[in-house]
């Protein structure tokens, strides 16, 4: 990943305090995989990555990261309102909730979670292409 991944990634500082819980390393663990299984289904993919990176920034305010790790935390859960596995309608609900959360704190997804995104599914697409 490129230095900005590496700047976003380090740990978070919530109001002072170092983040802790399950959401944000639930979604570090399992956002990729996801985001790779749903990428196709998902109209506004640049935002969802957008909106990962924000929530793991450590200048992200801290409501608007909670907002946004627990739709993150959400959409990798393989059992929620409608399972994930269902064709074609598997990751709707997920979809109303990543858009809802990506809505109310849009004003602090910054060009640089939109930057690292957009490298990121370009590293993504381009690791489909040669596999």
């Amino acid at each position: 990943m490129t230095g900005l991944d590496g700047e976003i990634l380090e740990p978070e500082h919530l109001s002072g305090e170092k983040t802790k819980g399950a959401d944000e390393s639930s979604v570090r663990a399992g956002f990729w995989r996801t985001f790779a299984k749903a990428a196709q289904q998902i109209p506004f993919a640049e935002d969802v990555v957008a909106a990962y990176y924000c929530a793991l920034d450590p200048n992200t305010p801290g409501k608007a990261k909670a907002v946004l790790l627990g739709a993150l935390a959400y959409f990798i859960m393989p059992m929620d309102a409608v399972p994930d596995f269902l064709a074609l309608v598997g990751f709707s609900d997920d979809i109303a909730v990543l858009t809802l959360a990506i809505a109310t704190v849009r004003s602090n997804l910054t060009e640089a979670h939109r930057i690292a995104a957009r490298k990121s599914i370009a590293n993504l697409d381009a690791d489909k292409t040669r596999a």
